[in-house]
């Protein structure tokens, strides 16, 4: 009779994106369904994997700085073993293990399938070769429609079971409970922004089925979830690899109507796809989030161009005429790159004109700096490290006082909160925390209810905002909700 493997302990610590915390919870679910124990506590574990992000530097230093960190434990503490895993191990393998000796393997998302197998053999004492990156665009065939009959033998993390037979559960184990839970549409690119590599790591665009989505995302809401965040590397590209580019106008009224799902919200919209039945079923799908997070980049044209994008100031303000048509109080939402190669003062003023006219919710401003392998690094006209941070700084200090305005706006209006946290200072005074649905997780503003001691995690509360601190909003139950 053969034995079981002994257990062993794990722990997972993901950094980045929403995608990431999706790929890690199917390697928990991977791990847990051969036996291993999830903790929470490093110090607590066997062996640590590190779901890196390998997006911008700050992410990279972030990833590395909480590699070395679970290594140190290995001194002291009781894990055997730390391993790299996510974007950075995927776009770097061999180059962060040289540099990274204190990591005891770097893994590629090939390795997802056999993780637990991985691991076992890492604790045994085995040093495996680090991943051997590769542009992982070139796995796929270069017509999107025939790229689902291909996709079953390439790694794509997060779509882990969608060649399995109907019905199977998901490999997804939850990591956090809260009521909010991201899930995937697709995976991978093909659009060629010179600004970013995301796509040589990532890979070419792959659509989830709609029954593999529908599926998880009826098992994540046996697991307690209220809120779906849709997440993608473009959700505007959904379906066209299945054969229909309005599939997620079909898809979102069906994701809705699943028991004990309330509040779907879709993110990462690439304006120049954001087509106008999309828009309409964002802002018009009873149990959507009228909520735009919206890609623009820039909005100077010229800037655009050599970012090898499409729009202008123009352009992006009609389609946020046509989202504020059909829904007024909508959530909008962005991105902006500061200082890339080129940018004059005239076209960042384009920017800084377009931001005030804009009156977005929130708005995510970074400085450019090279990625390696990207278009970008090698074009001319590159602004020195100063100039770059002086217009970050500048447009951060109009973001904030627009983003402040608007949330000012918002006073007297009546918002639905999801509550992610109940007395979040301890006083016993009946506030609760969450968000309303033109605020999505993390990266934007919170509102806190006062008043309303009877309401539990999970819950949602209508409420009527009485006074807004920054982007964050302070409300109060509405009438009947008390």
């Amino acid at each position: 009779m053969t034995s079981s493997p002994a257990p062993v302990s794990v722990a997972l610590l993901t950094l980045g994106c929403a995608r990431n915390d999706v790929d890690s919870e199917e390697l928990a679910g991977r791990l847990a369904a051969d036996g291993f124990t999830l903790v929470d506590d490093p110090e607590d574990a066997d062996t640590v994997v590190v779901n890196t992000c390998g997006f911008v530097d700050a992410a990279k230093k972030d990833s590395i700085d909480t590699l070395l960190a679970a290594s140190d434990l290995k001194e002291t503490g009781r894990p055997q073993a730390v391993v790299a895993v996510g974007c950075l191990a995927e776009r770097y393998g061999e180059e962060l293990a040289a540099s990274l000796p204190e990591a005891d393997a770097v893994l590629g998302f090939d390795d997802y399938q056999d993780i637990s197998g991985r691991l076992r053999s890492i604790l045994a004492g085995e040093k495996p070769h680090a991943h051997t990156p590769r542009d992982r665009r070139l796995l796929l065939p270069i017509t999107p429609t025939e790229r689902p009959a291909a996709a079953s033998q390439v790694s794509v993390p997060g779509h882990a079971g969608d060649v399995a037979i109907p019905g199977r559960p998901a490999i997804r184990k939850r990591l956090d409970g809260g009521p909010m839970a991201p899930l995937k549409l697709a995976s991978g690119c093909d659009r060629r922004c010179t600004f970013c590599a995301i796509p040589m790591f990532r890979g070419s665009f792959v659509s989830r089925r709609p029954s593999d989505v529908l599926q998880e995302a009826a098992w994540l809401a046996e697991q307690g979830v209220r809120e779906l965040f849709l997440v993608s590397e473009n959700s505007t590209s959904y379906g066209k690899d299945l054969g229909d580019l309005g599939l997620l106008e079909t898809l979102l009224p069906e994701l809705t109507a699943i028991d004990g799902i309330e509040r779907v919200r879709v993110s990462y919209l690439q304006p120049a796809e954001t087509r106008p039945g999309l828009v309409r079923a964002i802002a018009t799908t009873p149990g959507v989030a009228p909520y735009f997070d919206l890609s623009f980049q820039h909005a100077s044209a010229t800037v655009l161009r050599r970012m090898r994008r499409f729009g202008d100031p123009d352009s992006f303000l009609g389609l946020l005429d046509q989202v504020r048509a059909l829904a007024p109080d909508a959530g909008v939402r962005s991105n902006v790159i500061v200082g890339f190669p080129g940018e004059t003062e005239e076209e960042f003023q384009t920017l800084c004109d377009f931001l005030e006219a804009a009156r977005m919710d929130v708005t995510g401003v970074f400085g450019y700096s090279d990625e390696d392998g990207t278009e970008a690094e090698k074009l001319p006209g590159k602004l020195d490290d100063d100039e770059i941070n002086a217009r970050v700084q500048h447009l951060n200090d109009l973001v904030s006082e627009l983003t402040s305005q608007r949330a000012e706006d918002r006073i007297g209006s009546t918002v639905e909160v999801l509550v992610e946290e109940v007395d979040p200072d301890g006083t016993g005074d009946g506030t609760v925390e969450g968000r309303a649905a033109e605020q999505g997780p993390e990266v934007d503003g919170t509102t806190r209810v006062l008043g309303v001691p009877d309401a539990r995690v999970g819950d949602f509360v209508r409420a009527v905002v009485v006074a807004s601190d920054g982007v964050d909003l302070i409300a109060e139950p509405a009438e009947g909700q008390r």
